[in-house]
């Protein structure tokens, strides 16, 4: 018998039990948890008491039924909103992240290395994230359209609510639940946010990915004027928790120094080296001194204008007990005296690091160089940006020195419009996914905006010649008619996030046309769009057997879906990835695809006839897959008969899993 495919996603509940099973496989009695033995088997684990330490909020129960409950729905393909469709691996998605989360498990399990996002903040504006335990993909397409019946925007979620926070954690906490299956166990996920949730936040994400596995609390100081609107005391700061998959097998990048991060007042570097004030020439302990280390103790004359030097040692010492040369008054204006200080301790000058020969040796080599600071002159030794003598340090957790207002120009630069809203800058997004991914992670962000996150993906790729991937979420909610955005021909916030990455691609590779690996730079998107199964039956009262009889031959697909619908559905059900090669072959006069090179084949064509699945069988023979899958149209066969062939014709080949949509 041809076996039917399921219509819903990774059922969660289901994935669990089969692990809770290969864990404590006595703890079950006819497929049912007995919890008085699991309860003997954890021994002291177990927590009997009334009272113990738990966050609550009225309706987390139904957002934890959320997070578990399939997804009916799938993610068809739109190639003519799309950039390099055939040769991007950088995926756009428009829909309700949650049920997008819900579609990605399968293919993206354990995969993603990289999740940023930047939630509503819960201000009290318009909270378009209203999730239905019954339908949420129903949901989904009646609040796309962000009114009601009579015109009034879906919900608000003002203080007056009565349910302020409680909305706001209802809509992540599901969303988080469900982001943290998609981490790799070495992956992180970063998360903005103010003062309003910050704390309510770090509980559920200590509940969800647990505290033992929270890395920091990035401080942004994003305006350090303060923010005029504060009541009382003006914030210059915002968030961002991090938090590890597991926090035992994360790494986390350390940051190259730079000329500007070591010296930005005098701005003291080149293209591969920098100057640093002090170091290594003054001897900083205190016991050393002209009487405990003469031998450290000289005078040095620096040309200002040459940068030459000349040691004079300890006989040129006058009685007095000052340092000059004989020759002194003939060397001109240029030449400046360097002596080691006094030490305020005791009184007594201070020695240097080195002896002479050596800063002789580190001279010739010209490690050092003397500038003006303050009307004194001091040493600067220079280090190299690369080889053994490249400086490298961790991450503080401040972020200073980039501005929220940052966002804002960078985006009208991009699109010759200020049409977005406080978006995250450039810089920010670039230091995160500096210190967090590696060069051929997948980010993901599905609170995705402006998407700043895949501008920010892109740059980091033509710096560092990197492959990084994007995976960008966002709910493509309508913009208002009387806006600027509107007028230019935006229509919802995914027009614009989709025009940015076009834009900032371009400019991106514009600016750098003559560098090398510019032309390998992926700046392309495939766009996917959230909507309902392209198969009838699959959204049929799924608590019944599936497994129907071969021979029904009702129309079931929807009006209007194409193969390529149907094709990416079936590979979000079987947790293929969205960027899997596709290639088409014609047998016998029928369309057939071969994806991942033979690891999946589809016949998505009616009339299916023995040559066509002959043919089938001698593909895979000549594309060698490790395994092989093949899925037909349940409407392509004309009788029972011919599915039972098909089955025997395609076991001589070695291929067993054979369903029909």
């Amino acid at each position: 018998m041809m076996e039917k495919m399921g219509g819903k996603t990774l059922d969660i509940v289901t994935d669990n039990i089969v692990k809770l099973r290969e864990i404590f496989p006595e703890v079950f009695n006819e497929d049912k948890v007995d919890f008085e033995k699991l309860e003997t088997i954890l021994g002291e684990y177990k927590d009997n008491s009334a009272e113990r330490y738990n966050f609550s909020w009225p309706g987390k129960s139904k957002a934890i039924r959320i997070a578990q409950t399939p997804s009916t729905g799938t993610l068809r393909p739109w190639k003519e909103e799309s950039k390099n469709w055939d040769e991007t691996e950088n995926i756009y998605i428009e829909g309700d992240n949650l049920e997008v989360l819900k579609l990605l498990q399968k293919s993206y399990y354990g995969k993603v290395k990289m999740i940023y996002i930047d939630p509503p903040y819960n201000t009290g504006n318009d909270f378009v994230y209203k999730d239905d335990f019954k339908d949420n993909l129903e949901n989904y397409l009646a609040i796309t359209s962000q009114k009601d019946e009579e015109g009034n925007k879906i919900t608000t979620n003002t203080e007056a609510n009565g349910r302020y926070h409680s909305n706001w954690l209802n809509m992540m906490y599901p969303r988080l639940k469900l982001a943290r299956n998609l981490l790799k166990d070495d992956g992180v996920i970063l998360i903005s946010i103010d003062s309003n949730e910050i704390e309510n936040l770090q509980k559920i994400c200590n509940e969800i990915f647990g505290e033992e596995n929270l890395i920091t609390n990035f401080i942004w100081v994003n305006n350090e004027r303060g923010r005029s609107i504060d009541k009382f005391i003006s914030n210059t700061n915002e968030y961002i928790l991090m938090y590890a998959k597991n926090i035992n097998s994360v790494t986390i990048n350390q940051r190259k120094e730079t000329g500007e991060d070591i010296l930005k007042e005098f701005s003291l570097k080149d293209e591969k080296s920098y100057y640093k004030k002090g170091d290594p020439l003054f001897n900083n302990n205190s016991k050393f001194n002209i009487e405990t280390r003469p031998n450290l103790v000289y005078t040095i004359y620096v040309n200002k204008e040459t940068n030459e030097k000349i040691c004079i040692d300890e006989k040129y010492k006058l009685e007095d007990g000052s340092w000059a040369l004989p020759t002194e008054s003939k060397m001109g204006e240029e030449w400046i005296r360097i002596v080691p200080p006094l030490r305020n301790t005791n009184n007594k000058i201070g020695c240097w690091r080195w002896g002479m020969q050596k800063f002789i040796d580190e001279n010739e080599s010209e490690l050092m160089l003397v500038k003006e600071n303050s009307g004194k002159y001091m040493f600067y030794s220079k280090n190299r940006l690369d080889g053994d003598n490249a400086k490298w340090y961790k991450y503080k957790n401040i972020i200073s020195g980039i501005t929220s207002s940052s966002g804002t120009t960078e985006l009208v630069k991009i699109l010759e419009g200020k049409f977005f809203e406080h978006p995250k800058p450039i810089k920010l997004l670039e230091t995160l996914i500096e210190l967090a991914s590696d060069e051929n992670s997948i980010i993901l962000d599905f609170f995705s905006g402006s998407s700043s996150t895949a501008h920010a993906t892109m740059k980091i790729n033509q710096l560092y010649g990197s492959k990084r991937k994007f995976i960008m979420v966002q709910l493509p909610e309508k913009i208002e008619e009387n806006s600027e955005a509107y007028e230019f021909g935006y229509k919802n916030i995914c027009d614009i996030g989709k025009d940015r990455i076009r834009r900032a691609g371009e400019k991106i590779k514009e600016e750098n046309k003559d560098k090398e690996g510019i032309e390998g730079l992926d700046i392309g998107f495939k766009v996917f769009k959230l909507d309902s199964s392209n198969i009838n039956k699959w959204e049929a009262n799924y608590e019944q057997n599936l497994e129907s009889t071969l021979l029904s031959s009702i129309e079931n697909i929807k009006k209007g879906r194409t193969e390529e619908d149907i094709l990416y559905e079936i590979l979000l059900k079987y947790g293929i990835d969205l960027n899997m090669p596709i290639e088409e072959h014609l047998i016998n006069g029928k369309k057939v695809f071969d994806i991942g090179f033979g690891a999946l084949i589809a016949c998505l064509d009616n009339s299916i006839t023995l040559d066509v699945v002959e043919g089938i069988g001698k593909l895979k023979e000549e594309l060698e897959p490790d395994t092989c899958r093949v899925v037909f149209m349940d409407n392509g066969f004309s009788s029972d008969s011919l599915k039972t062939n098909t089955l025997q014709i395609l076991k001589r080949y070695n291929i067993e899993d054979v369903k029909c949509v």
